[in-house]
């Protein structure tokens, strides 16, 4: 397809591309964007093609990645899924779920995305990037590249690097993780791949991840400036704030900060773990230690512990009773554990998962109908679409207070006729968002559908005193600072950061 370099924009877009995965474009597009909000202009957020099932659903009841939804954060203004038009859902054996404009519109092999899915893809971002204009012809567009833009064995097909960036003839920053080793030979290598009018279009070079002495690196700066002709406008150091990663797989590698920790919560990590920024408020909260559980083990150290929600729920619980977790969360419960479930987390935690559509991971029509872990009296049925929606709502336990938040789910949960010996309650108002029962020995199970329950103050300050008050530790009465203003403040210091080591007069042009 033959590309018009067009371009709506009264200010020239900036793009930040990578010379791998992993690199730090995420959040220096985060960066960039608090920074230019701060500085009077109108920053907007895109990037064109994500993979992740990390997701959000913005106020239209649109899928879209979380990391643009930050990014939106950054920019002071409400996510959208223009930000992000295609949204690749991975649900294991390359097999996606492709989300077009929030919606989904099928599912695909790796093999055949780019064969079948190219043309209508480019047509969707094109869409979203002349909507975006139209609402906002004064904004400057931040966009995000993915993994490196040069993999030679896809680079025809590739929708969101440098296909975008000729299309709006963006400013590109390419930015390299010295962490990685080997920055010369990623930052030369990638160039060289380029094609002339593409390494035109990059303006700025910036070595993310920096530890030690910044004049140390002054010889190295000039070397690849001298080589490359194009100028580094930026070492960025090593920063300790804490951001949800990417990928799940970075998961086992983020570590929790807290040193003088009174509660120690066990997330399980499932194979199709979805939606891990769930946890982000508890990451934040000094008195919490967070473990992540890969394996069969007894339970018993931690205060409470969490199944988060799932991409594939009867294939991560199918994970959970061959590795033996299911009967550790069992003996746990029935040793005055306390457990909550999410989404995917909450289905398993009932007794019984069907799945007619093969739709959540079962392969044979033995797995279609399994068990679950049996601690809560519900039973949950997997249909061909999903719920995606906003939630306003208001809890009953452990507290009455507002509940904002959102569901993104497949199936529909209800009481277990058989198990009329269990006895659950609500936990909001609204009767179908989640349930709870308290065990005879102490301790209690709890399930929700909500996306973003902690991020909820009120209502995690109260659980946490359940947590507590279980472990004779003082109740907080104090009003705890807000998750939210929590999250603003990780974003101005990530900017104030950014912008101590970071010129970006040329780009402002």
């Amino acid at each position: 397809m033959q590309l018009e370099a067009k371009s709506y924009a009264i200010k020239k877009p900036i793009m930040v591309l990578g010379t791998s995965s992993g690199a730090g474009k995420s959040l220096t597009v985060t960066a960039i964007c608090r920074i230019l909000k701060n500085s009077g202009e109108e920053p907007i957020p895109f990037k064109g093609q994500n993979m992740s099932n990390n997701a959000w659903v913005d106020w239209e009841g649109g899928e879209m990645a979380y990391s643009q939804a930050l990014q939106a954060f950054a920019c002071g203004i409400n996510p959208s899924s223009e930000m992000n038009p295609i949204l690749l859902k991975p649900q294991g054996n390359s097999i996606s779920e492709v989300i077009h404009l929030g919606k989904s519109i099928g599912t695909t092999t790796a093999k055949y995305y780019y064969k079948d899915w190219f043309i209508p893809g480019w047509e969707i971002i094109k869409k979203s990037i002349k909507s975006i204009y139209k609402r906002n012809p004064n904004c400057r567009l931040i966009i995000e590249g993915a993994g490196s833009p040069v993999e030679m064995n896809l680079i025809h097909r590739d929708l969101t690097n440098l296909r975008i960036a000729k299309y709006l003839k963006a400013n590109c920053i390419l930015v390299t993780d010295i962490e990685r080793g080997g920055i010369f030979a990623q930052i030369i290598g990638t160039l060289e791949l380029m094609k002339p009018e593409e390494k035109k279009l990059i303006k700025g070079i910036i070595i993310n991840r920096f530890r030690g002495d910044l004049s140390l690196f002054e010889e190295g700066k000039k070397w690849i400036e001298n080589k490359t002709q194009i100028p580094v406008i930026g070492i960025i150091p090593w920063l300790n704030d804490s951001f949800p990663p990417e990928d799940s797989l970075d998961l086992l590698e983020k570590k929790s900060r807290s040193t003088n920790h009174e509660i120690k919560v066990g997330i399980i990590k499932l194979p199709s773990i979805s939606n891990f920024s769930d946890f982000d408020p508890l990451e934040n909260e000094e008195s919490i230690l967070i473990e992540w559980i890969v394996e069969s083990q007894n339970l018993s150290k931690y205060d409470f512990i969490i199944l988060p929600g799932s991409k594939q729920t009867i294939k991560d619980q199918i994970f959970l009773e061959k590795s033996g977790l299911s009967k550790d969360i069992r003996e746990y419960s029935n040793n005055k554990g306390n457990i909550i479930g999410i989404c995917g987390g909450l289905q398993m935690l009932g007794t019984t998962l069907y799945d007619p559509f093969f739709k959540e991971g079962s392969k044979s029509q033995s797995e279609q109908t399994i068990k679950g872990i049996g601690l809560l009296p519900l039973k949950t049925t997997f249909f061909e679409k999903k719920l995606t929606r906003r939630i306003n709502s208001e809890s009953v336990w452990p507290c009455q207070s507002k509940i904002n938040g959102f569901e993104i789910h497949n199936g529909q949960t209800e009481f277990d006729n058989n198990q009329s010996s269990l006895k659950i309650n609500p936990i909001f108002k609204d009767l179908d968002l989640g349930w709870y029962k308290e065990n005879n020995r102490g301790g209690t199970v709890a399930g929700t559908y909500i996306h973003g329950i902690f991020e909820n103050d009120s209502w995690r300050d109260q659980y946490l005193n359940l947590i507590r008050k279980s472990k004779n530790l003082p109740i907080l009465n104090k009003k705890s600072i807000s998750y939210k203003k929590k999250r603003e403040s990780i974003i101005d210091n990530l900017a104030d950061e950014f912008n101590k080591h970071l010129n970006l007069t040329s780009f402002l042009s």
